[in-house]
């Protein structure tokens, strides 16, 4: 594995003058016999080489970031961006989490070997996690599909590696830690996409990863006795059950959520009585959009109460709610309502076909997920200005990553598992045998990838950096959570 220090501005990135999309013939059909897809991986190798995915200058930049972020805030509920802003003012890890716009933006001045496949958009570390299935399996998977869209393949590897730096950097990982992190996820996307290669079609599609050798595998038995704890109480209880006692209260007639400003907050009085007639209109609209056997699940379930929530880091101040439902037995369901806006890939690799953006979430998280949540549903909202919005559960036995306490062997275990799980996602609508001929079987591809992480973590920084100054010349406001 090749290594190299930290430094701002590193040389030897590639050639930034070359054009980031040259012209490539069109990639032979999946029908294709397998000699030609794989002769036509290898001599793109050829006209796009893999050392190129190292670049990565400021030079290759024509845009101010922080023009990019006020441009990506216009349309959210005002009074939540300075609580957007203040969440990735904490630190440069933070900042890259809520800040797709800007690296989407970046990575389209980058080379590209002129694949596209259906893409995450926002594929960081802590968009994976593990997930309960219908079959209360828990997998791991990628798990945030706002931005989906099709677009060049290298753009998630991009995002994903850049994120291991930063975060590696974050846990005061040493050097060599820190880029062996980005360089294993990396090579694990390259590795399962030669195994992929050699794979029937059915069995690529019903490839899943389970979460209990993920936890098994790195080693922590403090953290794995924590998460099998939670998977339990979650597959042997229900999880809504588990929510309604930390988000709801029993009152009369109708069980209520619990304000939480101002992350959890219902509407006022006033507007309330239209927002949940809105509500009521907008759910009915929902059930058109799901399996007709989901459909009738729902018509067992009444709708008692809806409240606005805040998430994430790149999505707060976009309309979201939680809805919760009771059945006549008592049962609780929570979802989860959020606004979908264009996928920030959109400008630069092309509009997605799928002209609601709330379907067009809907459909990426399908086609890429090894298992997807069967409440997914999407409509167009029936209150004020008829936003897009599409329906999830709103925590079906959700595992997130504690990035609070990364170990780096731990993380370069969970790296691993996340280059694994990118891979599988891009072999639902990109072609294995293409892409693994691409890339071969040589380290050149995971060592490119860790350069350009590294050079684009500095990127970061100097963003973050650049949102400090702007915060103190009052160009953007922050907010405290408090």
């Amino acid at each position: 594995m090749k290594k190299t220090a930290k430094g701002k501005g590193h040389a030897g990135h590639g050639k930034a003058e070359k054009a980031p999309h040259a012209a490539t013939p069109p990639a032979p059909p999946q029908t294709s016999p397998f000699k030609d897809r794989q002769a036509a991986g290898r001599a793109l190798a050829k006209k796009a080489p893999l050392r190129e995915n190292s670049a990565w200058r400021a030079a290759m930049r024509q845009h101010d970031p922080i023009d990019l972020l006020i441009e990506s805030s216009k349309g959210r509920i005002e009074h939540l961006v300075p609580i957007r802003y203040g969440r990735m003012l904490a630190n440069p890890f933070a900042f890259y989490r809520g800040s797709a716009a800007v690296m989407a933006a970046d990575l389209s001045r980058t080379p590209s070997s002129g694949i596209q496949v259906q893409a995450c958009g926002d594929c960081h570390a802590v968009n994976f996690g593990g997930f309960a299935t219908p079959e209360r399996r828990i997998v791991f998977d990628i798990n945030d599909f706002d931005e989906t869209s099709a677009a060049p393949w290298e753009w998630d590897v991009k995002r994903l590696v850049a994120s291991y730096v930063l975060l590696g950097r974050y846990r005061n990982f040493s050097l060599d830690d820190t880029r062996e992190c980005a360089w294993r996820a990396a090579r694990a996307y390259r590795k399962r996409m030669l195994r992929y290669a050699e794979m029937s079609i059915l069995d690529i599609w019903y490839d899943s990863f389970d979460l209990d050798e993920l936890l098994e595998e790195a080693g922590n038995p403090a953290m794995q006795k924590k998460q099998q704890k939670k998977v339990k109480e979650g597959t042997e209880t229900s999880s809504h059950a588990l929510e309604f006692e930390k988000l709801a209260v029993r009152s009369r007639p109708e069980p209520r959520i619990r304000d939480q400003p101002p992350l959890i907050y219902h509407v006022d009085d006033e507007r309330g009585r239209h927002f949940r007639d809105d509500v009521a209109e907008s759910f009915r609209r929902y059930k058109e959009s799901v399996l007709p056997s989901v459909a009738m699940l729902l018509d067992r379930y009444r709708l008692v109460d809806v409240a606005m929530k805040v998430v994430g880091v790149g999505s707060v101040g976009t309309l979201c709610a939680m809805v919760l439902l009771m059945s006549g037995n008592g049962d609780p369901l929570f979802l989860q309502v959020k606004e979908a806006r264009r996928s920030v890939l959109e400008p630069y690799a092309g509009a997605n076909p799928v002209a609601h953006p709330g379907e067009r979430v809907v459909r990426g998280q399908r086609l890429m997920q090894s298992a997807s949540d069967m409440f997914l549903g999407w409509l167009t909202g029936a209150g004020k200005g008829h936003p897009n919005l599409y329906v999830r559960q709103l925590n079906d036995v959700k595992i997130k990553p504690q990035i609070e306490v990364a170990i780096p062997s731990g993380t370069k275990v969970y790296a691993r598992y996340t280059g694994m799980a990118l891979a599988r996602a891009h072999c639902r609508s990109g072609d294995p045998v293409l892409l693994a001929a691409y890339m071969g079987e040589s380290e050149a591809f995971e060592d490119a990838m860790a350069d350009f992480a590294a050079a684009y973590a500095d990127q970061a920084e100097r963003d973050h950096e650049a949102m400090v100054a702007a915060v103190r010349a009052g160009r953007i406001e922050i907010r405290s959570e408090a």
